[in-house]
């Protein structure tokens, strides 16, 4: 959607659109697997999720920026809140996330579990 062109509703929720990797799109480009977006009765937009396809980079990205520095360059208290940041988000659910991401942080598995393993004591 052209920003200048976006409801109101849409511009309030486009920062948590942004976080998740979601997208709004008009009406008429709604696909069934969009969500729709109402108000007062009024389909105002869809959301449309991002896919699964690269979701632990675009997770890994945004606490990256969260935090402020590349993964392989943080403290090891910055690395522990790494994962128990992603471990919030889901991203553990992952198929080789504990892998991916031990390899983004210059650690090994091992190193990662038992960061996982401290935050679920």
């Amino acid at each position: 959607m052209n920003p200048s062109d976006q409801h109101p509703l849409v511009s309030t929720i486009q920062p948590l659109l942004d976080a998740i990797g979601a997208t709004a799109v008009e009406p008429a480009a709604a696909l069934p697997s969009d969500i729709p977006l109402e108000t007062n009765g009024e389909l105002v937009a869809a959301v449309r999720l991002p896919q699964l396809h690269g979701a632990l980079d675009r997770m890994i990205e945004s606490v990256e920026t969260e935090i402020g520095g590349r993964l392989a360059d943080m403290s090891r208290e910055d690395k522990q809140r790494v994962v128990r940041l992603l471990d919030e988000r889901g991203a553990f659910t992952l198929r080789r996330a504990v892998e991916d991401l031990a390899d983004a942080m210059g650690v090994s598995r091992i190193t990662v579990y038992n960061y996982l393993n401290a935050i679920h004591r």
